[in-house]
């Protein structure tokens, strides 16, 4: 007996040990360049916990609202989807910022409440998503709000944890990296749990959340601490009088343009989401492997994946100096490849389709992370929480409306990239010109009285 006891503790070791050695590199990885003192580290790693669920619960709500039904009532049911949860959410979303502002020194309280709010409705969902049913949409758009929730604090507690030796792009972009890495490793585990059943996916969710509720608040005291903090808002056009509330205009036009452009970038990527979804569902890719859909959309996903992780990365190796040249320059590169996909798409060909795939993901996670930096770096703290939800709620509607007008065109490869090109062309005209000049200033003062 006491030699199985111990052959039972050598084989527990050697299965244990795999699992433990991972946990330590990441570990290494998250807390590395002074972040695991500065607490980034933990930021890091409950961000990855987040992304990971609300992975999971996107291939169950796609698995029901996209993939189940033909190609014409995908329709009806994702404009269905779009409608109940968006119309709602735009109402609700202007409410989050100065709702957050009121509990200030609870930032842990909030992203813990978030993250248990997403849990239950997992849960709720479970039961509705085998159906389909309209009840379904409901617990969606609740776990809309709370994921926002979620991201606006997420990203104005970033300064907070910052280590001497990182920029804010680099702090950005290593949060944002690892919430990649953790979809990536999140897709394939909700797909295996779908096989199981359509539910699945929910509960997995449901256990993922959970356990971001319990990190959150393993997040140092410090990210609670915030000291009379004001509304921001996107009107307000002149200088501040004393007592007025700073708004993103009173700081700069830098914030303001990057927010113009990064709107068309975002409206690019859902125009992309949605577009190429029912194009390529009818007009598969030729070429590839048994000419099928799901491998013509898969090529695609993964490289819009691939560009978003290849901009993140790019995003943590650039200094934090010049964000707003990072802007002008990937509005350009985004001009430029959707102009060449709509001159040179062919269904015969897929570099056209993947090369505008892989930038649009280039492009999004580029200017994403320099408009955070603008954020953080001009908006006064007193207004930075609401400056996020402001601008998480405007980013969130361009894509909504760039995935509106993806649906609502007519299934044609050259005419859709044509389309894209002039959705890139409007935030170029509205935010460029803006950006040099805030550029060649520098860094603006704020001028918040």
């Amino acid at each position: 007996m006491p030699g199985k006891r111990s052959g039972i503790r050598r084989v527990a070791r050697a299965l244990r040990r795999p699992p433990a050695s991972v946990a330590r590199r990441v570990r290494r990885a998250t807390h590395a360049h002074g972040a695991g003192e500065s607490g980034l580290g933990k930021l890091i790693e409950l961000h990855a916990v987040n992304s990971a669920g609300d992975m999971l619960v996107t291939v169950a709500l796609a698995s029901t609202v996209f993939f189940s039904v033909p190609t014409g009532e995908a329709r009806g049911r994702v404009a269905l989807y779009l409608l109940v949860t968006m119309a709602p959410f735009a109402l609700l979303a202007p409410v989050v910022g100065p709702l957050l502002d009121r509990v200030p020194h609870g930032r842990r309280a909030a992203m813990a409440a978030a993250m248990l709010g997403r849990a239950l409705l997992a849960l709720t969902m479970a039961g509705a998503v085998a159906t389909g049913g309209l009840e379904l949409y409901p617990a969606a758009l609740g776990v809309l709000v709370a994921s926002k929730a979620y991201g606006v604090v997420r990203s104005a507690v970033v300064p907070r944890l910052l280590p001497p030796r990182i920029s804010l792009v680099k702090a950005n972009s290593r949060v944002t990296l690892a919430g990649l890495l953790a979809t990536g490793a999140a897709a394939p585990a909700g797909a295996g749990l779908h096989a199981i059943g359509s539910n699945w996916p929910l509960y997995g969710a449901f256990a993922v959340f959970v356990l971001g509720t319990f990190l959150s608040f393993s997040l140092p005291h410090k990210v609670d601490s915030a000291k009379g903090e004001h509304t921001a808002h996107l009107a307000a056009g002149r200088r501040l009088e004393k007592g007025s509330r700073p708004g993103l205009r009173t700081v700069g036009s830098s914030v303001l343009r990057a927010l113009f452009a990064n709107s068309a970038l975002r409206a690019l990527s859902g125009f992309l989401t949605f577009f190429l979804a029912f194009l390529l569902r009818e007009h598969p890719l030729d070429g590839l492997a048994g000419n099928s859909a799901a491998v013509s959309l898969g090529l695609v996903a993964v490289a819009a994946g691939t560009g978003n992780a290849l901009g993140t990365a790019i995003g943590g190796l650039l200094r934090a100096r010049a964000p707003e040249l990072i802007i002008i320059c990937v509005l350009f590169g985004a001009l430029g490849t959707t102009i060449a996909a709509a001159v040179l798409y062919d269904a015969v060909d897929v570099v056209p389709v993947v090369a505008v795939a892989a930038t649009a993901g280039i492009v999004q996670a580029l200017g994403k992370l320099s408009l955070d930096a603008l954020i953080q770096r001009d908006m006064p703290e007193e207004v930075r929480t609401s400056a996020f939800a402001r601008s998480e709620t405007l980013m969130q509607m361009s894509w909504v409306a760039g995935g509106a007008i993806g649906m609502a065109l007519p299934l044609n490869g050259r005419f859709g990239m044509a389309v894209a090109a002039g959705v890139v062309a409007a935030g170029v005209v509205t935010s460029v010109r803006g950006l040099l000049g805030s550029a060649r200033r520098g860094t603006p003062h704020p001028r918040v009285a």
